[in-house]
């Protein structure tokens, strides 16, 4: 199934993913809150699209705010970006860590339905309000809540935990381990080239040492270490969907613009465990459907954004997507084939283990770093990008692999 009508997005921005490794982080100090970091990245965004006047309906995705800051009712905070947004259509979208995506998704709805020919997609989350076990109990909520009771104190890393040893022990644990620590050397790596990324101050000399780290089971989780782990984050990132028409009224050029060719959704059973803890299957049957949707195949991709909120999560992603066979997905990341110059560039300005990882804002943050990297408009952290892979895909991921979104980008023409 084709797009009924081109969709196109521009204007990306991203506020400085907060959190430990910023050198103007200080859990004593006091920090941007939820509105400020709204405020941010919508005005960040309106001041690339000619203002408030042009937006026909915004989208804010925020995961828990409810809980993380006691506030509901997100959709509220737009016409505090701008009096201009006064009165008009706005809605906020939930679904755990893949909320910003859903949200880009619901934005892409709206133009295709056309309801809409310009959509201002806001993704936030500020979770630095609590100590990071009381987090990993919020955190939990992307899972069902009667697994919580029999689940591990730091919930999510518990349930990686699980699947990386799963993977050691079918495919061997010393080359899982290695590749694992490779994904954490080119996140932080790509993430020094970027100055929102929470690791841009990172000054570590042997990454792979550190990335090698053996896990302490009574510190921390089984089978990751501290360095396989996304951190807290506070941040948010904004865009625009627009139609062609919506190019038009910006004044923006298609230069500056990338093209929404296909995008795949996928849900798994929430009250259900994976069925094989080495697969990331819903991932992969988001990707199937964008790719399918995009007519493109794996070789076509120049650079992938993925969900790497562990760094098992990605060596899983790239087998999902295709790039390698099962259980060989640490050979293709050893070998440095997602890594900087390698054959498809994963997560170029550090992904969730790198730029940080504010929930409700990942996914919007995955788009906006492929359309800097399509237009050319990365800086430091640019790639090259050849012209028989012209294209980009980010993969969003909510729970433990079980809301999904998968986008399929290309330069506009």
């Amino acid at each position: 199934m084709k797009l009924r009508r081109k969709v196109y997005m521009v204007a990306g921005y991203n506020t400085i993913s907060m959190g430990t490794g910023r050198k103007e982080f200080s859990p004593k100090k006091e920090r941007p809150g939820l509105e400020e970091y709204v405020k941010e990245a919508g005005q960040g965004v309106l001041k690339q699209i000619g203002g408030a006047a042009n937006v026909d309906e915004c989208v804010i995705g925020n995961f828990i705010a409810s809980l993380f800051n006691r506030q509901g009712n997100m959709a509220g905070f737009f016409p505090f970006i701008d009096k201009g947004l006064a009165f008009k259509p706005c809605t906020r979208v939930e679904g755990a860590c893949g909320t910003g995506a859903l949200a880009l998704a619901a934005g892409i709805k709206s133009v295709l339905a056309e309801t809409a020919e310009v959509v201002l997609v806001i993704g936030v989350e500020v979770q630095n309000t609590v100590k990071a076990i009381y987090g990993a109990d919020i955190l939990a909520c992307a899972a069902w809540a009667k697994e919580r009771k029999d689940g591990h104190a730091y919930f999510f890393p518990g349930k990686f935990s699980d699947r990386a040893g799963a993977y050691y022990q079918k495919f061997g644990k010393e080359k899982t381990r290695k590749a694992m620590a490779k994904w954490y050397v080119n996140a932080i790596e790509n993430a020094r080239l970027c100055p929102t990324a929470q690791e841009f101050h990172n000054t570590t000399k042997d990454l792979m040492t550190q990335g090698m780290s053996e896990p302490s089971p009574k510190a921390f989780v089984d089978n990751l270490n501290f360095f396989d782990c996304s951190k807290v984050s506070d941040g948010a990132s904004g865009i625009a969907i627009v139609s062609e028409e919506g190019l038009k009224r910006c004044g923006i050029s298609k230069k500056d613009a990338v093209e929404i060719i296909g995008f795949g959704q996928s849900e798994y059973d929430i009250t259900k465990p994976p069925e094989d803890l080495t697969k990331l299957e819903t991932t992969a049957s988001a990707a199937k459907k964008a790719m399918e949707m995009a007519g493109i195949t794996k070789d076509q991709l120049a650079t992938v954004e993925t969900h790497d909120c562990f760094t098992i999560a990605g060596i899983m992603a790239v087998e999902a997507i295709g790039l390698a066979e099962y259980g060989k997905g640490t050979d293709y990341v050893i070998a440095g084939k997602t890594a900087r110059g390698g054959e498809v560039q994963f997560n170029t300005t550090g992904g969730l283990v790198g730029w940080g990882h504010p929930t409700g804002a990942t996914g919007v943050h995955q788009a906006a770093t492929i359309l800097e990297q399509l237009t050319g408009k990365a800086g430091k952290a640019q790639i090259t990008i050849k012209p028989e892979r012209p294209y980009g895909l980010s993969i969003n991921m909510g729970g433990d692999d079980k809301t999904l979104v998968s986008i399929v980008y290309k330069k506009a023409e």
